[in-house]
C-alpha cells in the first residue's frame, strides 16, 4: 500500500521539480478532482493549468501520516507537504489523496489540500 502512494507520490514530486505540468497531470485521472489552494477543478486540464501557474524552483517534500486501502482498487493517502520555494518562505500544508487503479495504473482521482 505505501509503496503504491510513494510511487505515485515521486513521480508527482518529479513533475513538479521539474516544472513539467502535464507530466504532473498524466498522474491524474480524467476526470480527477483537484483541489489546490485555488478553487477546485475536474479533470486533467485543471492539473496541468495549475501547475504551469506554479512557479519555477517550486518542490513539494511530503511525508505519509496515513494510509487505507479503502477496496482493492481505492487507496487513501493523508500526508504533510513542504512546497519550498526559491523566493518566499516553505508553504507546509496537508494533502488527502484518493488514488484508483485504472487499466493505465495506479492514478489520483482526488487531490484536496488544506492549510491548518
Amino acid at each position: 500500500m505505501n509503496d503504491i502512494l510513494t510511487n505515485v507520490l515521486d513521480q508527482w514530486k518529479s513533475g513538479i521539480d521539474d516544472h513539467d505540468p502535464e507530466r504532473v497531470a498524466a498522474l491524474f485521472t480524467k476526470d480527477a478532482i483537484f483541489q489546490g489552494l485555488h478553487p477546485y477543478g475536474v479533470g486533467r486540464d485543471t492539473v496541468t493549468d495549475y501547475y504551469e501557474s506554479q512557479p519555477l524552483g517550486l518542490s513539494p517534500q511530503y511525508r505519509s501520516l496515513e494510509t487505507r486501502e479503502l477496496s482493492d482498487d481505492l487507496l487513501l493517502g493523508y500526508l504533510t507537504v513542504d512546497f519550498t520555494f526559491t523566493d518566499r518562505p516553505t508553504l507546509t500544508v496537508n494533502l488527502s489523496v484518493l488514488l484508483r487503479r485504472t487499466d493505465d495504473g495506479w492514478l489520483i482521482a482526488h487531490y484536496q489540500v488544506s492549510r491548518l
